[in-house]
């Protein structure tokens, strides 16, 4: 199947992990940004069907490939079915799990085609290994790891008596609430003896459209709905844009209730 290919084949351990990680938020994009039309293309009354991450960070609902053996190990077989006869989060989660199977599948399949040594096996496992899965994306559970606290940092924030608040693993500060502020991106910490203990949790903190990590130099705006964060670029929001949204809803949240 020409999708499942790809179009070429990653001969190192880096562009394996390139290769990877395009078809990992391909199929991040289908359980979140793009549920809605992912949903829809997993009709319960079509044949088995499969969903591909490509390596260009798109991804496709399909029927498998013809040829046997398959140019590459192909995804769960009959997704679509499953729709219906479940609870809408615990089927994507289902589907989360078998694509975070398939990624790897294809990763190591590459990997003994093309004779990676021990060490190169390993340098492509901590690649992977340093990404959440999908399924930790999809249903939060990579939001959650970092340990949530409430604390005041020290050096110069204790002389204006603000607080630092962390909210969904996102830092903002706010001297009077533990309220979000505005739809800009989180601060950026003041130095501080506790700054590589911050710089560590903010670093885990998740984009969930794209599941990429916090990078205090993008913005990040936050759906009131489900709570979780987003780079503007994934959702296209801009800053500008931000300012005059009241409640913003993810396009995941957007979409909830056209299929009650």
């Amino acid at each position: 199947m020409e999708g499942g290919a790809g179009g070429y084949n990653p001969r190192t351990p880096e562009q394996v992990f390139g290769d990877f990680r395009g078809r990992r938020a391909g199929i991040v994009k289908a359980l979140t940004t793009d549920v809605e039309k992912f949903y829809q293309q997993c009709d319960p009354e079509k044949e088995n069907l499969c969903l591909y991450g490509l390596p260009n960070e798109t991804w496709e609902v399909n029927l498998p490939a013809e040829e046997v053996p398959p140019e590459l190990p192909e995804p769960a077989l009959g997704i679509n079915f499953a729709r219906d006869g479940m609870d809408e989060r615990d089927w994507l989660s289902l589907v989360a799990v078998h694509s975070d199977a398939w990624l790897l599948a294809v990763a190591f399949y590459f990997g003994a085609r093309f004779g990676f040594d021990k060490e190169s096996r390993k340098r492509l496992f901590n690649m992977i290994n340093g990404l959440p899965t999908i399924y930790e994306v999809v249903t939060g559970a990579a939001r959650k790891q970092p340990k949530e606290k409430a604390h005041s940092s020290n050096g110069k924030s204790n002389k204006s008596g603000s607080k630092v608040v962390w909210i969904d693993c996102l830092p903002s500060r706010s001297s009077e609430s533990h309220a979000k502020t505005s739809k800009m991106p989180p601060p950026k910490e003041e130095e501080s003896e506790g700054e590589d203990e911050d710089e560590e949790e903010n670093g885990n903190t998740l984009c969930g459209a794209c599941g990429d990590n916090y990078g205090n130099d993008e913005f990040w705006i936050c759906c009131d709905i489900c709570e979780k964060w987003f780079h503007g670029k994934c959702v296209k929001i801009t800053p500008a844009r931000a300012e005059h949204i009241k409640q913003y809803k993810c396009p995941a949240c957007s979409t909830k209730r056209s299929r009650v």
